[in-house]
């Protein structure tokens, strides 16, 4: 099993729910991807990051088809002009 951990940042904070939407209608759309939880920060503090993305799949295979999977470049496309910075973790377990 494999967990993909994504935390990002956006140049408007405003951004983040239309983004969790987004990310939480891919369950379903994909087929290797078995669950996502997506979580919203509530500190907002200048250390944190506005948005946090666990995600897992069944092997890296799976992770690397979800990665190139059309629904997910969509909502890919629209966060890369949105995002400020982003910081990810995969690992199996």
């Amino acid at each position: 099993m494999v967990k993909h951990v994504v935390c990002m940042k956006f140049k408007d904070r405003g951004e983040a729910p239309k983004i969790a939407q987004m990310l939480r209608s891919l369950v379903g759309k994909v087929p290797t991807l078995l669950s996502m939880e997506v979580g919203l920060d509530y500190m907002q503090s200048q250390r944190s990051y506005d948005l946090v993305l666990i995600a897992t799949y069944a092997s890296r295979e799976a992770l690397d088809a979800y990665s190139v999977h059309p629904e997910h470049k969509k909502v890919q496309e629209y966060i890369h002009g949105v995002r400020e910075a982003v910081v990810a973790v995969d690992y199996e377990y």
